[in-house]
This record gives C-alpha cells, sequence and structure tokens, in this order.
C-alpha cells in the first residue's frame, strides 16, 4: 500500500471512481429493472400488486439492511474480499430466481440473497471514494452515483428485450452473469494508508485538508489506538463504541430522521412507474423508455450538482443543495397524479430524475460533513442501514393503496409529502442551529474551552471537553503507571 500525507485527489482514486461506478450499474440500476419484471411477475403468478411488490421491497431492504455487514467486512478484512463475495451472492441470488416457481421463491433467491450480495459491495465501495478525494470529493461522488442512471438508461430498453426474446426466466439468468461483473470491481479497489492513521493529534491539527469535525474525530481515534495497545482487553469495547458516537451527535440524529422519511417517498415510484404508466394506456416499450430517461437524466443530475457542488460558491451550502433537491423530487410527485399520457409523463422523468440523481450524489458528502471522513465508512453504513425499513414498507403500502382504491393518486401523493416533510426537517433543524448559534455567545460569555493534558513519554494527546467528564477520568486511570514506561 502506497502511504499518501491526505486524500491524492485523483491517480489511482480515478479508478476507484471508475470501479464505484460499475458497482452502482450493478446493484442500483439492476434493482430499478427489477420493476420493469413487476407486470410479468404478477401475470405469471396471479398475484395482487401488494405481494408482488414485497420483490422489489425486499431486495431492497437486504441492500440497506445489510450495509453495515457490507463496511464491517471492509473495515476489518478488505473491500476487495467483500465485493468480490457480495458479486457471488448476487449473481446465485439473481440465476436461482430465473428457476422460480413461486414469489415466496423470489422473495428468498431475489430478494434476500441477491440483496445481500449488493450489500456487500455498495457500502465499501462508496466509502472508498471519499478515501481517495477531499477537494474534488462531490465532483468524484457524481461520477461514481451516475452509474446508476446509466445503467437504468442502458439496462431498462435491454430487460424489456430480453424479456420479449427469452421470458422473464431468462432475462434473469443473463442479469445473473450481468453481476458478476462486480468481481472484477472489487479486484480495482486497491486500499490506501494515509499518514494521518499514524500520525498524532498536534501533528494533525497542521494539515489543511482535515476539517474542523475531523480533527477532533481523528483525534479521539488516536487516543483509541493507542490506549488498545497498552490495554487490549480493557479498552477495545469502549474504543469500538467512540468510532460510533456519532450516532448521539445531534446534526446525524436529525439527518438520519429525515432519511427515513426520504428513502419512504422515492422508493415506490421506481417500482409503480411502468405500471402506473401501462395503466394509462402507454405501450410498453414507452413505459420502458421512461425508466431510460429518468436513469439518463439522473447521470446529469449526479455529475452536475457534483461539480456545482464543489465550486467555492455552493461548497458551503452543499446542506441546502441536498435538502432542496429532495424538495423537488416530492413536489414531482404530487403532480404525478395528473399526468395521463406519454407526453406529459416524459417532463416528470426529466424533472426526477435529475433531482434524484442530485440528492443521491449528496449522500456521502453530507454524511461526511457530519461525522468527518475517518468514520465515513460506518457513517455510511448506518445511513443505508435506515434506507431499510421505508423500502421494505413503502412499496407494499403503495400496492395495498392502489389495490383499495383503484387508483395510483394516494400512493403518489403520500410518497410527495413524505419527501417533502424529509426536506422540511432539515430546513428548520438547520434554521434552528443558526438561531442557537447567534445567542449562543450572549449565553456563554468569555468562557474558554477547558483542556486536559496527558503525556506518555514523547507524545502529547489534548482531549477537549467535548470528552466529556467519566471519559477524563478513564484517560487519567493508571497515568502514574504510564508516566515510568
Amino acid at each position: 500500500q502506497a502511504r499518501h500525507a491526505g486524500p491524492p485527489d485523483g491517480g489511482w482514486g480515478w479508478m476507484i471512481v471508475a470501479g464505484c461506478f460499475l458497482v452502482t450499474i450493478c446493484t442500483r440500476a439492476v434493482t430499478r429493472c427489477i420493476s420493469i419484471f413487476f407486470v410479468e411477475f404478477q401475470a405469471y403468478f396471479g398475484q395482487d400488486y401488494a405481494r408482488t411488490a414485497w420483490i422489489h421491497s425486499i431486495v431492497d431492504c437486504a441492500t440497506m439492511l445489510c450495509a453495515p455487514l457490507g463496511s464491517l467486512i471492509s473495515n476489518h478484512v478488505s473491500c476487495q474480499v467483500g465485493i468480490m463475495l457480495g458479486g457471488l451472492l448476487a449473481s446465485t441470488g439473481l440465476i436461482l430466481s430465473s428457476f422460480a416457481t413461486s414469489l415466496e421463491h423470489l422473495y428468498l433467491s431475489l430478494g434476500v440473497l441477491t440483496g445481500l450480495g449488493f450489500a456487500l459491495c455498495y457500502s465499501p465501495a462508496i466509502a472508498m471514494v471519499g478515501k481517495y478525494f477531499n477537494k474534488r470529493k462531490a465532483l468524484a461522488y457524481g461520477i461514481a452515483m451516475s452509474g446508476s442512471g446509466i445503467g437504468t438508461f442502458i439496462l431498462a430498453p435491454v430487460v424489456q428485450l430480453l424479456i420479449e426474446q427469452f421470458s422473464w426466466r431468462g432475462a434473469l439468468l443473463i442479469l445473473g452473469g450481468f453481476v458478476l461483473n462486480l468481481c472484477v470491481c472489487g479486484a480495482l479497489m486497491r486500499p490506501i494508508s494515509l499518514k494521518e492513521d499514524c500520525k498524532t493529534a498536534p501533528e494533525l491539527l497542521e494539515q489543511n485538508y482535515v476539517t474542523e469535525t475531523e480533527k477532533q474525530d481523528l483525534k479521539r481515534m488516536s487516543i483509541c489506538s493507542h490506549l488498545i495497545k497498552l490495554w487490549p482487553h480493557e479498552c477495545l469495547c469502549y474504543c469500538s463504541w467512540k468510532e460510533y458516537d456519532f450516532l448521539l451527535m445531534p446534526g446525524f440524529m436529525v439527518l438520519a430522521v429525515s432519511i427515513l422519511f426520504m428513502a419512504y417517498g422515492c422508493s415506490p415510484l421506481f417500482v409503480y412507474l411502468v405500471p402506473y404508466a401501462l395503466s394509462v394506456g402507454v405501450s410498453h416499450h414507452q413505459a420502458a423508455f421512461l425508466m431510460s430517461i429518468l436513469g439518463v437524466i439522473d447521470i446529469i443530475g449526479n455529475i452536475t450538482f457534483g461539480w456545482l457542488t464543489d465550486r467555492r460558491c455552493l461548497k458551503k451550502h452543499r446542506y441546502f443543495c441536498y435538502l432542496f433537491a429532495v424538495g423537488m423530487d416530492g413536489l414531482s410527485c404530487l403532480f404525478l397524479p395528473v399526468l395521463q399520457s406519454f407526453p406529459l409523463l416524459v417532463p416528470f422523468s426529466f424533472t426526477f430524475g435529475y433531482f434524484d440523481g442530485a440528492y443521491v450524489t449528496l449522500i456521502p458528502v453530507v454524511t461526511a460533513d457530519a461525522v468527518g471522513t475517518p468514520l465515513l465508512s460506518s457513517a455510511l453504513g448506518v445511513v443505508y442501514f435506515l434506507h431499510a425499513i421505508p423500502y421494505l414498507v413503502s412499496p407494499p403500502v403503495a400496492g395495498w393503496l392502489v389495490d383499495t382504491t383503484g387508483s395510483y393518486t394516494a400512493s403518489f401523493l403520500l410518497c410527495g409529502f413524505s419527501m417533502i416533510f424529509s426536506s422540511a426537517l432539515l430546513c428548520f433543524a438547520r434554521l434552528a442551529k443558526k438561531i442557537k448559534r447567534t445567542h449562543l455567545p450572549s449565553l456563554t460569555g468569555n468562557t474558554t474551552l477547558k483542556q486536559h493534558i496527558w503525556t506518555n513519554g514523547a507524545i502529547a494527546y489534548s482531549v477537549t471537553a467535548e470528552l466529556d467528564q467519566r471519559d477524563v477520568e478513564f484517560l487519567a486511570v493508571d497515568s502514574n503507571s504510564f508516566s515510568n514506561r
């Protein structure tokens, strides 16, 4: 492994971006294209909307629910091993699905097994991009995440043709072979070793590429790594918990709640856009073409929003760019029930696709801004884990509403309001934070930040008041024994 002073922002990092690009094609694009099988499954097995929608729900839920497992394997074994293993599992699931004789069989093979394979690939590949890029992080993520849109644009009509030529069984078998390319993607994920991993807290303070949040996180992790060497059994659990204490950060907690509503709102659209288009008289090829339009505009949203939010004028406002994109997607869903012809559905695909690509690109960036780059892999695992329950519940709920009301209006309105609420929640949280900052100086006066210095030989670690009193007492235990070593 080559050791770098900081994220190289180029070099092999562009190969990492290419690998992540292919991963998003083989995972997210393939998942979206499963909706094209919806009508085929419904007709073949003679089931209603709600029961058939569970297939898409389970594969999405398994992908997000097992995201922390992907991060765990990546952190403790190897990103390459995790992605290759995930590719084998996902391919196996798709191949077994081609022999399905019931919906329950598809729940297990296409839902659970394929979703688990995607989970082992998705979050580790995205986290690797964050390790290789800092200054051009949003642009790198925009290119990497555009694989979802490009894959949807290409695969949607191809899958429709495969179904017509080889039936849904042959199409799933061919997709199983295609997904094996995840093993090639895993081979590209060369690990990187940053010098910051071995530096002390005072040295990290001098690095320009490290943000204030990252400095505090890296300082604490540096302390933990040295404590584990000295007290392996006593400190392992303590330091492992400290690596996940971002879960209690107010900013991350608000982001987590908003993601629950955002995920609930966005999932049913990809399941029901094609069936809805068919229900209003659009042909099969035109319905598949709507998914292609959504996919290609998704690409433009990925790249242009990533590039724009890396500009100096917008870099500080990426948070608001994210909530704006989510809100616009929700607004688009509210208008969908009145769009009942192909010429009217095309503008919807343009609008929804663009802003979907925009906010998907900014999810890792906003998460990194909230918790810091050193904790990005673990945080992304949690963020994608939070997508699991909404992805599992929302398509069947939307299907139940369609079966009950006889129309898609209630389903699409619920999706739209859910995404708008997600955006509004983030907006109110940021406004409350600004108001608190405005009044904080008058409340605190000239109170200074106390620091506790703990010395071990020639290395001094500065632990700010961010650590609570219990943490300080923990670090002070047996300090005399340390000074004698």
